[in-house]
């Protein structure tokens, strides 16, 4: 090594390989280092102490990205757009998100609209007026306070079926009777009373349907453990009565109830405020009640009162009564136009009902109670059938159908097809009881609305699947329901006031 100035320059080297092949430093890099590494790459430079370790095979990849100087340059691949369905995206999170914006600032648009147009028009003291005409006679809580005796003779009927004094077809034909007259008294009710409102008869009704199906149940459940009593005492205990979650010292009663140990006014009175139209011997109960639970459901119960109160007098009332004169004239655009308009508040008060009973008000009474199974609905909202929503969306009502009216009729020869048809049309009745008693007419809206859903179920199971099933559900709940209102409020409007029958507006 010889040094001329304050350079210093390394001595150039020859070194012969085993094969003949002359590897020369050029500037401190080899030619190994020039052919492996490529020109001008300076980094993750291959010495001439690690030639000697490469692999005798090099991947195929390896030896490409070699030949292809401009590779690690490259910014192209083979992809598809992000929008394609061979893509496999699935992370449409921002669309949801631009989709609950756009909706608020289109409902509140809709808002502002409707305040400029009609004022504030929420006014909580006629919707006591709604069930009271008179605060001194108040023919509906009257009503629901009578609904007692039907609850002290479904068990008086079972106390003397238990001991042998009622055979089978005497205690049967006692349940029918009970069970009709607990149908039919709060309709006649209904109809004779002149101070019955609307609203008060369906919150009557709605307490006395619940009531049959619940002493339905009842009777039913009892009579397999009369027929069972015998040999199969303690399967049927098992059978009838869910497992549940062990009982602290401060919550009840810690053993199993057996038949006929059951038959007390405390665990009928139980079953008839419980979350649950299907009576068992021992349900599932919860350690203890949860006060904040409690309380977050109280809160919502009002809350969304309030809500369903003034979204009412505010959007669908104003809509309802414009509403009328396209109805008389039969215009056909203009009805079509208020249908699409009162679809969208008749659909949000829908849905706000439905979580202010299914979830708040339910669960408040299953926390009260300490009731376990809190299943009272399901993942309707992803339905692609008819028949997973009806399913799915009130699970008390789907057990009851299924367990007493179902099932019972599969096991009589009937078949599955025409078992849901049954199912259907007892849906049906029940809602035309619901809407025509309290209304004081008799209109088909309703039961014709229950009873369309049979061929739309199976034109939808039929043709549509996936994503476009489950647009069809909610379409079929957004405009079906309108439709029906509609029909109604113009009965009910033509009915009472445009014939001068009674005076003032509607109610």
């Amino acid at each position: 090594m010889e040094a001329t100035g304050a350079i210093t320059r390394k001595r150039r080297a020859t070194i012969s390989s085993g094969k003949g092949v002359t590897l020369k430093q050029v500037n401190g890099r080899s030619a190994v280092d020039e052919s492996i590494n490529g020109p001008g790459d300076s980094g993750n430079i291959v010495t001439k102490q690690n030639v000697t370790d490469l692999p005798s095979t090099m991947s195929k990849e390896r030896k490409k990205r070699i030949n292809v100087p401009n590779d690690r340059q490259s910014c192209h691949r083979l992809q598809e757009s992000l929008l394609s369905s061979a893509s496999g995206y699935r992370n449409y999170r921002g669309v949801l998100n631009w989709c609950v914006v756009m909706l608020v600032l289109s409902n509140a648009r809709l808002f502002l609209e409707n305040l400029l147009k009609y004022g504030i028009l929420v006014d909580p003291i006629q919707v006591v007026s709604l069930f009271i005409k008179d605060p001194y006679n108040m023919p509906a809580a009257c009503l629901v306070i009578a609904s007692n005796v039907f609850i002290v003779a479904a068990l008086y009927t079972e106390r003397r079926l238990s001991v042998g004094c009622f055979s089978e077809r005497v205690g049967l034909l006692v349940h029918s009777i009970n069970l009709s007259i607990t149908l039919c008294f709060p309709v006649a009710i209904v109809l004779m009373v002149k101070s019955m409102t609307p609203a008060g008869g369906v919150s009557a009704l709605g307490v006395y349907t619940i009531l049959f199906l619940k002493l339905y149940s009842y009777k039913d459940v009892n009579k397999w453990c009369r027929e069972m009593s015998h040999a199969k005492a303690r399967s049927l205990a098992r059978s009838l009565s869910c497992s549940s979650i062990p009982r602290s010292k401060g919550s009840g009663v810690d053993y199993q109830v057996s038949y006929p140990g059951n038959l007390t006014l405390r665990d009928l009175y139980y079953f008839v405020f419980a979350p649950t139209l299907c009576y068992e011997l021992n349900f599932p109960r919860s350690p203890r009640i949860r006060m904040s639970f409690l309380l977050r459901r109280l809160f919502e119960m009002l809350f969304f009162t309030q809500l369903l109160v003034g979204l009412t007098q505010q959007w669908m009332i104003p809509i309802i009564q414009s509403s009328m004169k396209p109805l008389e004239d039969m215009d056909l655009p203009m009805m079509m136009e208020h249908l699409l308009r009162l679809a969208v508040p008749n659909h949000f008060l829908w849905l706000i009902f439905f979580y202010w009973f299914f979830h708040s008000s339910l669960n408040f009474m299953a926390e009260l109670l300490q009731f376990g199974d809190r299943e009272f609905y399901r993942d309707w909202w992803n339905a692609e059938t008819i028949t997973y929503f009806w399913q799915n969306w009130n699970i008390p009502v789907h057990k009851w159908c299924l367990r007493h009216f179902y099932k019972p009729l599969l096991k009589c020869g009937v078949s599955k097809w025409l078992g849901q048809s049954a199912v259907f049309l007892a849906s049906a009745f029940f809602h035309e009881y619901l809407v025509s008693v309290p209304l004081k007419m008799l209109r088909p809206w309703a039961f014709m609305g229950m009873m369309s859903q049979l061929p739309l179920a199976w034109f939808v199971a039929r043709f549509l699947r996936g994503n476009y099933g489950n647009a069809a559900v909610w379409i079929s709940l957004i405009i079906g329901q309108p439709i029906a209102v509609l029909m109604y409020v113009h009965d009910y409007y033509v009915l009472h006031y445009r014939d001068g029958s009674a005076g003032g507006g509607p109610e």
